[in-house]
């Protein structure tokens, strides 16, 4: 088994999705700003999303950082990734190039992302997102006492 794996997809994603939530959470008035700027939800959602999707992203990472609560953490991480790259392919098709809001929802100049490669590092996220799931699934069949 490829425990070593596992570890190291879980510690990666986890300090991914701390460090973004992160740093979403710290100006959300910034990030509501990003969140509208794609275009997709009415006003008052875009605020809403500010709010509470940082706090999810580092609860999630928190869980996977203390290998607790795994699958369900990576479930809602495959379903936000998912959400993640369906707006990011709508930006795309709309030919709207603004900044994904990931990391740096401040805005800051030069700092940007572009949709396309936000698209494929989301790709790269999902498929670790899905290794650590395998990875889990195949520890959790082996040592069925814990």
């Amino acid at each position: 088994m490829k425990l070593w794996l596992y570890h190291l997809c879980r510690l990666l994603l986890a300090g991914v999705f701390i460090y973004a939530g992160f740093l979403k959470g710290l100006d959300p008035v910034a990030f509501a700003g990003q969140v509208a700027a794609y275009k997709i939800l009415p006003y008052a959602f875009n605020y809403f999303v500010a709010a509470t999707l940082p706090f999810v992203e580092v609860l999630c990472g928190i869980l996977l950082l203390l290998n607790q609560r795994v699958r369900p953490a990576l479930l809602v991480l495959f379903g936000l990734n998912g959400v993640f790259m369906l707006a990011l392919s709508s930006l795309l098709a709309r030919g709207l190039e603004i900044d994904c809001g990931c990391f740096h929802p401040g805005g800051e100049a030069g700092a940007g992302t572009s949709p396309l490669m936000a698209l494929v590092r989301d790709a790269g996220l999902m498929l670790v997102i899905l290794t650590t799931w395998v990875l889990r699934q195949r520890q959790a069949q082996e040592s069925p006492d814990e």
